[in-house]
């Protein structure tokens, strides 16, 4: 019997172990599912076949060898910090790793001693990054097999709320991890456009999007961290434009960026005695001056906006000016501000997310010139079996299955680039209605 030890029972592991346990019987599998939080990790596997929810301290070296040591394969959920520490103990143990996350600089270093102990370490194989590298290299790799050149690559994904329960001025809900939102935009964007190298500090992150069209709704993009180091791994050198961003819905990035000129998006000190503060004397620290009855206008002047604004009714909205005291003791102005919108921007029982992604390739055959457009539209089914979970969850399954069936000869720390991880893995993700929808127009 072969046994799976997936580490994190968050928001996005529900699908991950439904699929799982749904093929436990005939792959004969076992399920371990461990969490900081026993009673999660509970909720998670409930009465299902070929499982155990286990309480586990990945900070515990001991427990957390000892545990990895009972296993043929991890999938970690865990924080990506934390993925090296279980990578080192993969390694030890010669095991096989997936994570969702993307590769950090410490489990590059890890490639040489993971080949040479024949495991694979496979990250960024969740939904952005994971599915979008998937369908984008079936589509580059169809394209370069008939001798197409790619001019300019373009790709973009958001986790939001389903339209039908689009309930709030900032046309958000939260669908994964809080925190990795509130800290969203804080490195400076890389990208190429037009064979110019471009940058965009953390400063202008939100002031310059990109607008983005699905299926009749309008959506705006800001660009992620680095689109540049995807060029060679995806064997475009010959595109003059590569970018990667994040799509979110009007008005959003305009609205955040004023939390961020505010500083409530700051995560570099801690501000004691927070329960002492409400949310009104909280945002009057970070606005010059000092009479709090006037502090709506205040902010307005300090952010060059009308309180009439919508943006202005955006940060009303949230609770920064309410007489409502902070419940943390203390925290940084982030964790602050992120507790405050989880209350906010929780998706309530009965409500569905959406995934949207879209690739756009240009490419160029003979002296023609086209573009493809590629458009993806999950809905999730309801707040716990989510259109994020499935589109995580689901590839890091599917991708655990084709390891452990031996169909997976890769070995080192790698990007799901190549065809033997990409062919079985969008073709059971159409089972579950993941499926992109095409288009190719010619531009010359």
């Amino acid at each position: 019997m072969k046994k799976i030890l997936v580490l994190g029972a968050g928001l996005s592991a529900s699908y991950l172990i439904n699929y799982l346990t749904a093929h436990a019987q005939q792959e004969n599998w076992f399920i371990s599912v461990a969490d900081a939080d026993k009673s999660a990790a509970e909720r998670k596997t409930g009465n299902l076949p070929n499982t155990a929810a286990i309480g586990l301290n990945v900070s515990d070296a001991f427990e957390l060898d000892q545990l990895v040591a009972t296993h043929h394969l991890v999938i970690s959920l865990l924080p990506p910090a934390m993925h090296i520490i279980v990578a080192r103990v993969c390694l030890k143990h010669k095991i096989h790793l997936i994570t969702a996350s993307y590769i950090s600089e410490e489990m590059h270093h890890l490639h040489v001693e993971a080949v040479k102990a024949g495991v694979l370490f496979l990250n960024e194989c969740g939904l952005d990054p994971g599915i979008d590298h998937l369908s984008a290299m079936q589509v580059i790799h169809r394209l370069q097999g008939v001798g197409a050149e790619i001019t300019s690559f373009k790709s973009f994904c958001g986790g939001l709320v389903a339209p039908e329960y689009d309930t709030n001025p900032w046309h958000y809900k939260f669908t994964w991890n809080p925190r990795n939102v509130v800290l969203a935009g804080q490195a400076t964007a890389k990208y190429l456009e037009q064979h110019e190298l471009k940058f965009i500090p953390q400063a202008r992150i939100f002031t310059q999007t990109e607008p983005v069209y699905m299926n009749n709704e309008a959506f705006e993009s800001y660009a992620n961290r680095d689109s540049l180091g995807y060029i060679k791994p995806y064997g475009i050198e010959t595109a003059h434009t590569v970018l990667r961003g994040t799509l979110r819905r009007k008005g959003y990035s305009h609205a955040w960026n004023m939390l961020i000129k505010l500083g409530l998006t700051d995560d570099s000190f801690t501000i004691t005695d927070a329960s002492k503060l409400s949310y009104r004397k909280f945002t009057s620290a970070f606005t010059p001056g000092n009479n709090l009855a006037q502090l709506e206008q205040r902010v307005a002047d300090f952010l060059g906006i009308q309180t009439t604004d919508e943006a202005f009714k955006q940060l009303q909205w949230l609770g920064l000016f309410d007489e409502e005291m902070i419940k943390l003791n203390e925290g940084t102005p982030a964790q602050i501000l992120q507790w405050l919108l989880q209350q906010k921007w929780k998706l309530q029982k009965g409500e569905l997310d959406m995934i949207v992604m879209q690739h756009r390739i240009e490419y160029r055959i003979g002296k023609k010139d086209y573009r493809i457009t590629c458009n993806l539209m999950v809905k999730g089914e309801d707040e716990i079996y989510t259109a994020m979970a499935k589109t995580v969850g689901l590839p890091l399954g599917m991708a655990a299955k084709q390891v452990l069936q031996g169909n997976i000869k890769l070995t080192g720390v790698q990007l799901p680039l190549q065809a033997e991880l990409y062919e079985p893995i969008l073709d059971e993700l159409r089972t579950y209605g993941v499926a992109f929808e095409e288009s190719t127009e010619a531009l010359t």
